[in-house]
């Protein structure tokens, strides 16, 4: 699904800080929002250190490493969209700004800022066998849901996409 919803439903928007845990359940997994916040000014080779940055993520928030299949997958879903999203603001917005990563129980939200006017949308339709064109219909196809928030009076926006913990 795609939408252009600035947060997905029932969301309650950006919330500031560099969050924390905060308690944990009967079980001892950690509850509450957590968040990660990198910062791009000045950096090169932002793929690679936004996939490493996620990678650490995880690992804090216990999703790595993965002991099945499905944890495994999930990961790997994370890490995937972190690159397209990453990549994204690359191509087509002379580089991203900033990268929120936050968990809120079960939804993991990742966050791309860039000052790019564009608005991403998947390619329609999608050509699987054409170069290029793939990454917002692999957000699409991955995640509970996506938009695209404005930054008011700036050019400039932040992508957004969450995605579901596995079980």
């Amino acid at each position: 699904m795609s939408t252009t919803r600035p947060y997905s439903p029932g969301d309650r928007g950006p919330e500031s800080g560099d969050g924390g845990a905060s308690g944990a359940s009967p079980g001892g997994a950690p509850t509450g929002r957590r968040a990660r916040r990198l910062d791009f000014e000045g950096e090169s080779g932002v793929v690679p250190l936004a996939r490493d940055f996620a990678r650490q993520a995880l690992y804090e928030w216990g999703w790595m490493p993965a002991d099945t299949a499905d944890r495994r997958a999930a990961a790997e879903d994370v890490l995937l969209v972190v690159s397209e999203l990453v990549t994204n603001a690359c191509l087509h917005a002379e580089g991203p700004d900033e990268l929120l990563i936050s968990l809120d129980n079960k939804v993991l939200r990742v966050e791309v800022s860039d000052g790019g006017a564009g608005q991403p949308a998947p390619r329609t339709p999608h050509r699987a066998g054409r170069p290029g064109g793939h990454g917002m219909f692999i957000v699409q196809r991955l995640c509970l849901d996506w938009g695209v928030i404005r930054r008011s009076g700036v050019a400039g926006k932040t992508v957004w996409a969450e995605l579901g913990a596995p079980a």
